[in-house]
């Protein structure tokens, strides 16, 4: 468990934050009520995205509602997710709990403006939907993902450019055009970093609603860890955010040692983001 220290809560801020985490689903999914709960289910192909509290906040979530959910996700074949932020909903943690959820309580930052780094990211680039390689570039930095997420932490191992390489899945060109319409929109945007004889390495997206941006993903492969490749990609996003006109730029990071690389490019924390996902189950001695 992670501390919730953090500096004054701005309500109005995590406010933001909550409105959103509410709207972003709402591009590509449509929304199931559960009592306090909200379900989000994608329309169409593409990564699934969780149920929270409803925005309006009239009825908070039970433990019921946490199990109807479940049932419906499962019913659907959806991973049983569920996310929040706990200075919105702080006597959530205990329900969830109780409905056998187990809850990552990750650090939530927001981007001090005045603190992100003026230097430049080299070997960082944007992808560019307009590019001949805009396919295969995506599907490779989703590999770099899948490989570093695999590997959670920031420590550095032995996965490389060959695991990458067969963790890659061709996209689909429904899919390309999707990717491309939401860049092309303002809606996404990834960045990824290369270096020579091993292409990409690192990579990471930022996803827009409104004037929030939140940055997620951010991953690179264990092989590259320990060389400011997560920060400068973090960076890389930052500023395209910033200079796009985003108000709010946001992360959350899965543990305090990850949460160190973002401090290091202007991040603060501002609250707790809470992950939940059904307990494991322990087999009897």
């Amino acid at each position: 468990m992670y501390s919730r220290a953090v500096t004054t809560p701005d309500p109005a801020l995590l406010r933001r934050l909550e409105t959103f985490y509410d709207a972003l689903p709402r591009f590509s999914a449509h929304a199931e009520d559960f009592g306090g709960l909200v379900l989000f289910v994608r329309d169409g192909a593409g990564w699934p995205f969780y149920a929270r509290p409803r925005l309006d906040g009239a009825e908070p979530p039970s433990a019921a509602d946490i199990m109807a959910a479940r049932e419906r996700q499962r019913e659907l074949g959806l991973p049983e997710a569920f996310e929040w932020v706990h200075e919105n909903s702080p006597d959530l943690l205990p329900v969830a709990r109780s409905a056998g959820l187990a809850v990552l309580e990750a650090p939530l930052m927001v981007l001090d403006p005045a603190a992100l780094p003026t230097t430049a990211a080299p070997g960082v680039r944007l992808l560019d939907p307009a590019s001949a390689t805009f396919a295969a570039d995506t599907e490779l930095s989703r590999a770099v993902a899948a490989v570093g997420f695999g590997t959670p932490g920031t420590a550095a191992g032995a996965a490389g450019p060959a695991e990458r390489d067969a963790a890659r899945v061709e996209i689909d060109a429904a899919a390309v055009d999707d990717e491309r319409a939401a860049i092309v929109g303002g809606r996404r945007f990834t960045a990824v970093a290369t270096v020579p004889d091993a292409g990409v390495v690192a990579s990471g997206i930022g996803m827009r609603a409104g004037d929030v941006v939140e940055i997620a993903g951010v991953a690179t492969l264990p092989a590259f860890r320990r060389r400011g490749l997560g920060a400068a990609v973090t960076l890389t996003l930052a500023r395209h955010a910033l200079d796009s006109g985003a108000g709010v730029v946001f992360l959350s990071a899965s543990d305090m040692d990850v949460a160190r690389v973002y401090l290091s490019v202007g991040f603060r924390r501002v609250g707790t983001a809470c992950i939940a996902e059904p307990a494991p189950v322990t087999a009897p001695a």
